[in-house]
């Protein structure tokens, strides 16, 4: 096979170049690059190619289908709720007048107070590919990285990009298109990318740190909710479902051409509509899932929920899916934290829509809590600026020194 690195072609440095750096790995024991790996490596013995040396494969892929090559999909590569408790435990809390919410309620961003009006909002996101498309992932990761300054009713206004990939073994150029799928939805979303940072993994993984500003007069934070308030999703659930399908050729096209779609939809239009509706609590549904969510919605506010099983919009085939056993080990994480808090009403309710509450969302919707007066016109409005798909999809029940989600069959009439 032709060698080729990234100065141009094979030439008697080339050669040098790689009898230096074998001659010491060989020396050593170890690879430089990789010490797991001996000298001459795998690769070196297949396609006649020394990364450490700078080599690359002259026909890198760049048009892999990003999905097989990670173990979890999206959010579902995140760490579960009850491990990222216990590894959190322990640490010190922000002792400091100006941040406004921390760590310390699980709320979707941290806001720090700059002046009585205008306070910094930030929030970092990155996880593994979930579609196969690179430039489609980019615009998913950035549509994601942006929903949580959505979430606490801010405005975003710049981003930097975080990337991790296997860059001696595919193609940059596979990298560049997914980066550029990622400018193209900040542009859209009028923020400014001012640099990133890079690392070499065996696994993509893609995301945006993002700084945005919110007037803390009224963000929109978990642990405002009141009784009586009505519970509005922006989009359908099932993402994580469909996503490890298509890992495991399971997936309807229809489902994954829908779910695609709305991942790469922002959530702008929805939060441009908070203040008008005076919207005090909202937050975004993604690797935690809708009861891990609203579970925090719940703690935070200390109240009880009811969720309408019949009401929850949904991809097409998701339901199916998960009563053929399609569900994911990031489901089962979810189950594990949040069965503590969560029940079914009754034998009435199909075990498959809970299983749904777990589901891992990428790129989810907003779930907002909004005054059941107020409730109709919201939708309506919602509908007229390009948020088809929401639906109330339960209500705040009560107050409670232990709060609980109860999931429904259905809205009670």
């Amino acid at each position: 096979m032709k060698k080729t690195n990234r100065n141009g072609p094979v030439s008697r440095a080339f050669f040098e170049r790689r009898k230096r750096v074998m001659g010491r790995s060989i020396a050593l024991g170890h690879c430089i690059c990789n010490p797991k790996d001996p000298c001459p490596c795998d690769l070196f013995k297949q396609k006649n190619v020394c990364l450490c040396a700078g080599e690359r494969e002259a026909d890198a892929p760049d048009d892999v289908a990003l999905t097989t090559l990670v173990e979890n999909a999206g959010c579902a590569s995140k760490i579960g709720q009850e491990d990222l408790k216990r590894a959190l435990a322990g640490l010190p809390r922000t002792f400091d007048r100006r941040v406004l919410v921390s760590s310390d309620t699980c709320d979707d961003a941290g806001v720090y107070a700059l002046t009585p009006r205008t306070a910094l909002v930030q929030s970092v996101d990155v996880f593994t590919p979930v579609v196969d498309d690179a430039y489609a992932f980019g615009e998913i990761a950035a549509a994601n990285s942006l929903s949580d300054i959505y979430a606490m009713g801010g405005r975003p206004l710049t981003a930097l990009s975080i990337v991790a990939f296997p860059i001696e073994r595919l193609s940059p150029r596979l990298m560049n298109r997914m980066l550029q799928g990622g400018v193209d939805k900040l542009r859209e979303a009028g923020v400014a990318l001012l640099g990133g940072h890079s690392i070499k993994d065996r696994e993509i993984k893609f995301g945006f740190a993002v700084t945005g500003v919110v007037d803390p007069r009224r963000m929109t934070v978990n642990n405002r909710a009141k009784p009586g308030d009505v519970l509005v999703l922006t989009k359908p659930l099932g993402t994580g479902t469909l996503s490890f399908a298509r890992q495991i050729g399971r997936a309807p096209a229809d489902g994954l051409a829908a779910a695609e779609l709305s991942m790469r939809a922002l959530n702008k239009a929805a939060a441009a509509l908070l203040p008008a509706f005076r919207v005090t609590t909202a937050t975004d549904i993604t690797g935690f899932g809708l009861a891990g969510h609203l579970g925090e919605i719940a703690a935070q506010s200390r109240v009880d929920i009811e969720v309408f099983g019949a009401s929850l919009p949904v991809f097409p085939g998701v339901l199916e899916l998960i009563r053929a056993g399609v569900v994911s080990g990031a489901v089962e994480r979810n189950r594990e934290y949040a069965s503590s808090f969560v029940r079914r009403a009754d034998l009435t309710v199909p075990e498959e829509l809970e299983t749904l509450l777990y589901d891992p969302q990428t790129s989810g919707g907003l779930l907002v809590a909004v005054r059941p007066s107020r409730a109709a016109a919201f939708l309506s409005a919602l509908g007229r600026a390009g948020v088809p798909a929401a639906a109330i999809v339960g209500r705040v029940t009560r107050k409670s020194a232990k709060p609980r989600i109860v999931l429904r069959a259905a809205a009670p009439r």
